[in-house]
């Protein structure tokens, strides 16, 4: 149970790589990529919504591994590639008679992550700790107003819970957001639950909540506003379903979808996720 468990959680990871309890062995190294899309909305969370003046399409190819330093201590790495593009964007700045809409599109880096699990408490209940580090090496595109990561460095400190029942099991996490550049910090909780519907296949619901300490006041440029693209306060409640098809021992693919029933600067629309990983 416990090989299935350590694929799971490293490489179901639909909307974003999950923050589980459990560590891999010492020398075990796994790697996944990922494909997770936000299609052609024009519509941002907020109080009250608002529009986007274009419509937004945001992609990110992601590459994530983890290894075991010891049996209780892993390292991860997190890769994002961001694929954005803007079409029809209308600047309301701009008074402009006829057709003055403008596209855009972007491919640069995200955020690169890196961090280190360690597990402190292991028998019925795991008990871990999780710190990472997010660095700055997004991109800003003046005249699109395109950003593919925060303008800041990010750590993220996270206490993490969880259980196996067999065929099912349970993990939940909580931790902080922590931004320079003078961000917001962010409060994060959230946790699934997963089950083994056959041989190969499992299924896992889960939800994630961020909620902005809105104690940031960062001014950014009004492109950048328009598109909603890593800019402060970003907080949503979201929920949604993973899966993971074990084609073999060493070798499988990922699928899942997450929407979100409150939020706050983010898209208003569902991300979907398709993944292949590979255990060595």
């Amino acid at each position: 149970m416990k090989n299935h468990i350590a694929i799971l959680v490293l490489f179901v990871n639909a909307i974003a790589f999950s923050q589980s309890p459990w560590t891999e062995e010492k020398g075990a190294f796994y790697i996944q990529l990922s494909y997770t899309a936000i299609p052609n909305y024009s519509t941002l969370f907020g109080d009250p919504d608002y529009t986007t003046f274009s419509e937004i399409s945001d992609n990110t190819i992601q590459l994530y591994g983890v290894y075991g330093l010891s049996n209780k201590t892993s390292l991860f790495v997190n890769l994002p590639l961001k694929i954005i593009a803007i079409n029809d964007f209308e600047n309301p700045l701009i008074d402009c008679e006829g057709d003055c809409s403008e596209d855009f599109n972007e491919t640069a880096f995200g955020n690169l992550e890196i961090g280190v699990k360690h597990n402190f408490y292991k028998k019925d209940w795991i008990f871990s700790g999780q710190f990472s580090i997010e660095a700055n090496t997004g991109s800003y595109d003046l005249n699109s107003g395109i950003r593919t990561g925060y303008d800041a460095l990010t750590f993220t400190p996270l206490f993490l819970a969880g259980r196996s029942f067999g065929k099912t099991y349970v993990q939940a996490f909580a931790g902080a957001n922590i931004r320079t550049n003078d961000y917001s910090t962010n409060a994060k909780f959230g946790g699934e639950v997963g089950h083994k519907i056959t041989k190969r296949i499992w299924l896992i619901g889960f939800i994630d909540i961020v909620k902005s300490l809105e104690n940031g006041n960062i001014v950014l440029p009004q492109p950048n506003i328009f598109t909603g693209l890593y800019v402060n306060d970003q907080e949503y409640g979201a929920f949604g379903f993973k899966g993971i098809g074990e084609i073999s021992d060493n070798f499988g693919v990922t699928v899942g979808f997450g929407g979100a029933f409150l939020g706050n600067n983010v898209a208003k629309r569902a991300a979907l996720n398709v993944g292949v990983y590979q255990k060595f």
